[in-house]
């Protein structure tokens, strides 16, 4: 179970990365970074790709299951006349976790994946990954941060 800073230098050894940055999305704060910063600057990279991360993970366009859902009627509602709660995050399965899994954002030089860590506090986090478009590979990049969000010990 890798720490900050073995979690960063794990995403560093994978081909074509530029930098990478352990984030808070709420606050905006990196709690780790590695590499270089796309603007030259990791924590206005952090408060920028936080804003990004927020929006995706809190307006019901990108994640309709998120903290702000609230229930929708359905017009078969249940025995009691309740309202249906399927649009809402509990009926996703068991209500914790990022509503979101991962954002791709590409430009003509690279890409930025932003892949959000489940926490055992309120699951704020996400890892942010700057790859070089010629000599990275998006597809593994993709599954190796989900496999180091899955193990991401954060003390």
């Amino acid at each position: 179970m890798p720490g900050i800073d073995a979690c960063l230098h794990e995403i560093m050894a994978l081909p074509g990365a530029r930098g990478a940055a352990i984030v808070d999305w709420t606050s905006g704060l990196a709690l780790g970074t590695a590499g270089e910063s796309p603007n030259g600057d990791h924590e206005t990279t952090a408060t920028e790709t936080a804003e990004l991360a927020r929006a995706a993970a809190e307006y019901p366009a990108f994640a309709p299951d998120g903290p702000a859902a609230e229930p929708v009627a359905q017009p078969s509602g249940g025995p009691s006349g309740e309202p249906s709660r399927a649009g809402t995050r509990e009926a996703s399965g068991d209500g914790k976790g990022p509503p979101v899994e991962d954002l791709i954002v590409t430009s003509r030089t690279g890409y930025h994946v932003l892949r959000f860590v489940e926490t055992t506090f309120d699951s704020s986090v996400f890892l942010h990954l700057w790859l070089d478009r010629d000599t990275g590979n998006l597809a593994l990049a993709r599954l190796r941060l989900q496999q180091l969000a899955e193990r991401l010990v954060l003390a």
